[in-house]
């Protein structure tokens, strides 16, 4: 009975608090409701976690090449538009970067950065499509708890973002995350052209520079929120969500630096030479 209450309690606050929705986006592809997305969120997990695997466990790996280079070219230019959307809605057109509020009227300027914040956040479904070529192509090295964390909360924590404050200062992440995924999948186009193209690959370790500039940048920016004096977003969870969100990815790319880079497991073949063997004994002895 006690269970019963409280479900009926939390349904009653959650039923409540859909009601100060943006009545804009409520009736966009899944955005009724979260729990259609959250199917999919779990359906992804448990593919990449178990069913795929298993699938493919007397299989052998599936040759995605052509399949992995429009794809790739595919998101680089989805990235692009949105880039450009979000710039034309507000960060290129009038956004302060300080205390940017949400504008919920029906003008072609909100309503723009209303649609392109859906688009950004569907998006990340198309983007759970690179776990899934991992397990197609046998590549679980590739599946970290990293990339699995990143692709399920993303689109997870955005419908909440496009269903209550499409727009303001809790947008700017997403800008940041384009332009970072118009670099990142350029690389992985190139990887997907083969063994003539990997000479161009020795920037690896700088898009994962990239990658953990851009979460500093994303906290330092989120964060002023917490200093101003006089700022009305409608939504304060939402700021603390998104500094969470930097803090945590931050301190998990430091991380896979450390491994990937500072131990030299995920360099890139023509990098990996030059650490010499030597040069790992002394990695291996500092550490202890």
């Amino acid at each position: 009975m006690a269970f019963q209450e409280f479900t009926s309690t939390a349904v009653q606050l959650f039923d409540k608090w859909m009601e100060s929705s943006d009545p804009r986006t409520k009736g966009w592809l899944l955005m009724s409701n979260p729990i259609p997305q959250m199917l999919i969120i779990v359906f992804y997990i448990y593919f990449v976690i178990s069913l795929g695997p298993k699938i493919m466990e007397n299989r052998k790996p599936f040759d995605l090449k052509r399949v992995l280079i429009v794809y790739n070219i595919f998101v680089v230019s989805l990235s692009v538009y949105m880039c450009y959307e979000f710039l034309m809605a507000g960060w290129g057109t009038g956004y302060t970067f300080g205390c940017d509020l949400v504008d919920y009227s029906q003008s072609p300027k909100a309503m723009r950065m209303a649609s392109v914040c859906w688009l950004y956040y569907f998006s990340k479904f198309i983007e759970m499509l690179d776990t899934v070529f991992f397990v197609l192509r046998k590549k679980p090295k590739q599946i970290t708890f990293l990339h699995v964390f990143h692709h399920s909360i993303m689109p997870f924590t955005w419908w909440f973002g496009v269903r209550f404050s499409p727009g303001g200062l809790g947008t700017f992440h997403a800008l940041l995350n384009c332009i970072v995924h118009v670099i990142m999948y350029t690389y992985y186009l190139l990887s997907a052209l083969g063994p003539s193209f990997q000479r161009f690959l020795w920037w690896k370790k700088h898009l994962t520079s990239l990658q953990l500039i851009q979460f500093v940048l994303v906290t330092v920016h989120i964060s002023q929120y917490f200093f101003m004096k006089d700022c009305p977003y409608p939504y304060p969870l939402f700021m603390y969500i998104i500094a969470l969100y930097g803090i945590i990815f931050l301190l998990l790319f430091l991380n896979f630096w450390h491994h990937a880079y500072t131990k030299g497991k995920r360099l890139p073949k023509i990098l990996q030479k030059t650490i010499s063997p030597k040069n790992n004994n002394d990695i291996h002895h500092k550490k202890e």
